[in-house]
């Protein structure tokens, strides 16, 4: 995560032209452009909107996985707090009350190596009980550490349940291009996709184009990541 950061590209940059003899206007130069670069939030919100996936056709779901990564404990009141990407959990609760999913399976385990004891899902299963979902709709699969586990459990889990059953996934739209490649791959059915908070721009205006945005350096380190695993997973196969 340290390398992928572009923040860190320009400021090794900038102390090598501090500490160069020689180059060191080129250097500053390289270090200047890659800010301006990084920072612009057309260019981002361009790259970033060819990336993202689509809404599928609406259409009838047995079963709505929904992949953590979302939320966590606040430690403050041992309630359960929720990210941005929290819009995943929200539109999945849109889709079972408009009856597009029968059910919402909900993914997510603890990836952490010291304190592993607090499983997402189970913070997320008694907050959607808590707010009235009831509990013959609901599945949960609380072992997984990623996006790999997560599809692998989730089918099994399902195939248990619902031989042949119809499912949507349901994450983040920067998300999905990953998350397909690893869920078809573990599902003899075809499986729908469902997007969730964008990080692309809904219109790009010209004001993008001439002020840098701090928001595009943080989205670039995070598409950078997705690339990254998104390459990875390719190579498994």
């Amino acid at each position: 995560m340290f390398l992928i950061k572009p923040i860190i590209w320009i400021l090794t940059l900038l102390i090598w032209a501090a500490l160069a003899k020689k180059h060191r206007q080129q250097i500053l130069g390289c270090a200047v452009g890659l800010l301006a670069l990084c920072s612009n939030g057309a260019l981002f919100g361009t790259v970033m909107n060819a990336y993202e996936a689509g809404y599928p056709e609406k259409q009838h779901y047995d079963v709505g996985i929904v992949l953590g990564g979302f939320s966590g404990l606040n430690k403050r009141n041992g309630k359960i707090a929720f990210s941005g990407a929290g819009d995943r959990l929200f539109q999945a609760v849109s889709l079972f009350k408009s009856k597009q999913i029968d059910k919402i399976l909900v993914a997510s385990g603890n990836a952490n190596l010291l304190d592993n004891e607090v499983k997402e899902a189970d913070l997320v299963i008694n907050y959607l009980k808590l707010i009235g979902i009831p509990d013959s709709a609901l599945l949960v699969e609380n072992q997984s550490r990623n996006t790999v586990e997560n599809a692998r459990n989730s089918i099994s889990l399902i195939e248990k349940v619902k031989p042949a059953a119809k499912i949507l996934v349901i994450t983040s739209a920067w998300h999905i291009p990953r998350a397909k490649l690893i869920f078809d791959r573990q599902s003899k059915h075809k499986i729908e996709y469902y997007p969730t908070n964008f990080a692309g721009p809904d219109q790009i205006d010209f004001a993008d184009f001439i002020i840098p945005s701090a928001s595009a350096l943080g989205g670039w380190e995070m598409l950078f990541k997705e690339w990254i695993g998104l390459a990875v997973d390719r190579l498994r196969s």
